[in-house]
Formats: structure tokens, sequence, C-alpha cells
């Protein structure tokens, strides 16, 4: 398990970007951590894989507090911990299956066994057949998944996400996330994921973290979380489009959990539905409704 317990980093300039974070990451979970910019989304993750060394506070992996590692036994934990970057940050001189080497290559790793497994990981996000190409050859979400393939070099058991489909569109969003969830959960890997966007949440995590002035001020499973009246959970709800509510005096929104079509009936016999939409959240079936009430209506 992965866990941050009053974690506080203030730069040189005096500037708090983080304020005394905790924050649990179970074992084989995706936790999203999820805010506006500016609000130490980036920053937590950079402590916890110690590129930005903490203020005060503690980062423990399987009970081992990361932030007294120093020298040989930090370098062999930062081994343990994979990093996808929003913007790839491949070699642009080095082959697809060179960049994911690469990490193996600074860990000494003979030349014959960095490219079997190189190829093994390409495979594992669907680019085997790209092996040979430049990140010039590649589209942004193929690009995206070698730098996956280079995060899994090492084997790590923790892997780290930051903003890492912000830069791709709506298409290549979905295929990196379902790539992400599978190899969650293929290789059991415990995965903290750093976004801004909340349909990223919706669709891959396990659990949400909302992270403001550098305070986590809301978390918990996604299952639970959207059956609460919060800003977070109003952010999780199915987006019913572009419907005017405002168009329709009588109309109320409705939010009915597991199966719908048994409550929504109980309603109301003069109740009709404007609008539905219905999805899978935190392993809960939710559906957000905008009821119209006709026997109102006509009154009106």
């Amino acid at each position: 398990m992965l866990e941050v317990q009053q974690l506080r980093k203030v730069f040189p300039n005096g500037v708090v970007a983080l304020d005394g974070v905790d924050l649990d990451v179970p074992d084989g979970d995706i936790v999203g951590v999820i805010g506006r910019s500016g609000t130490g989304k980036s920053t937590l993750i950079r402590c916890v894989n110690r590129l930005e060394q903490p203020t005060s506070g503690r980062i423990l992996i399987d009970g081992e507090d990361v932030t007294a590692m120093r020298g040989e036994q930090l370098r062999a934990t930062r081994r343990r911990i994979g990093m996808i970057f929003q913007q790839f940050n491949l070699l642009s001189s080095r082959t697809a299956a060179e960049n994911v080497a690469l990490p193996l290559e600074i860990a000494g790793v003979p030349r014959s066994q960095r490219r079997g497994r190189a190829l093994e990981l390409l495979d594992l996000v669907g680019l085997k057949e790209r092996a040979g190409s430049y990140p010039a050859q590649l589209s942004g979400g193929q690009k995206q998944r070698v730098g996956i393939a280079r995060a899994l070099a090492s084997e790590p058991t923790i892997l780290l996400s930051d903003e890492a489909t912000s830069a791709l569109d709506a298409e290549t969003t979905n295929s990196v996330l379902d790539l992400l969830r599978r190899i969650n959960a293929e290789l059991g890997l415990t995965v903290l994921l750093i976004t801004h966007e909340m349909d990223v949440v919706r669709r891959v995590c396990d659990s949400v973290a909302l992270l403001d002035a550098g305070r986590v001020v809301e978390r918990g499973p996604l299952g639970e979380v959207v059956t609460r009246d919060s800003p977070l959970a109003r952010g999780l709800l199915p987006t019913l489009g572009r419907v005017d509510i405002a168009a329709h005096e009588t109309a109320r929104e409705v939010t009915l959990f597991d199966d719908a079509d048994e409550q929504l009936p109980a309603l109301g016999d003069d109740v009709r539905i404007e609008a539905r939409a219905t999805e899978r959240i935190g392993g809960r079936r939710v559906t957000r409704a905008l009821l119209v009430s006709e026997h109102q209506r006509a009154a009106a």
C-alpha cells in the first residue's frame, strides 16, 4: 500500500504547494487525484517518487518511509515506481523499443535481455510491430503507449500517471485508459493517477481524492462518493447532454442507483422523463434523469 501522511511541500519562494495531504492508495487499486491547475497535483506525484523532496510528512510504501531513504535504498525503491508523463518524454533519436529499454540500460541489464523485455512490453501495449519506429513516426496515442511500456520496464509495483491523457483526443484517451485498466488487472499494479478531467476518473478509477489549495478536501471510493451531496459527487454524475432545464418550469433532477427502471415508476404516474443518462461508476449503476410533471405543467 502507498500511504501519504500529512505531506507538506513549501518551495523556496514561499509558495505552499502541499499543506498536510493525507491519502491512501490500496494495493491493486487505481486512485485518481483531481483538481484544478495549481492545486498541487503534480507536486504530490513528484514527491511520491522523490523528484521533489517534501518539506515534512511521510510517504510510506509497504510501511517503509520513502522520505527518509537515501542512496541505493532510494534508487531501489524508485525502480518499484513507474512514471507516465503528460508529454511522453521519448528520446527522438531512439526507436520505440530502445525508448522502452532505456530504464533497463541505465540499470545495467544486458542488451539481449533489454531487447526481449522491450518487445514483450510493446506487445502488451499493442505496438510490437512498431518496435523499430522513431517517435516522429508515431501518433500521440502510440507515443503514450510507448511511454506506458517504458514505465513498466523495471517491473514496478506502483504506477504514477501525471495527466497522461491531457494531450490526447477523446477517442485516444479512452483507448489509453482502457489499456491502463487492463494492465492494472493483469499485472496487479497499484496506480496513482493525476488528472483534471472528471471523465477520466469516472472511466478508470476505483477511488478519488479532490485536491484544492494543497489540501485533500474530499475523498473516498467512487461508489460511495457519488451518493453524497458535494461538488465532487455532482461532477461524477452522468451528464444529461444539451438539455435546457430552465425551459421546464416543473422539471426536477433525480439520481438513482442500481436498478433505475424499477425505481422510476414509483416517482409518479404523471411524470415524464425528459432526459436520462446512465453510467457505471465505481461498480455501481448510476442513472441521472430529468423529470417533468405533466399534471403541474397542464395546470400552469
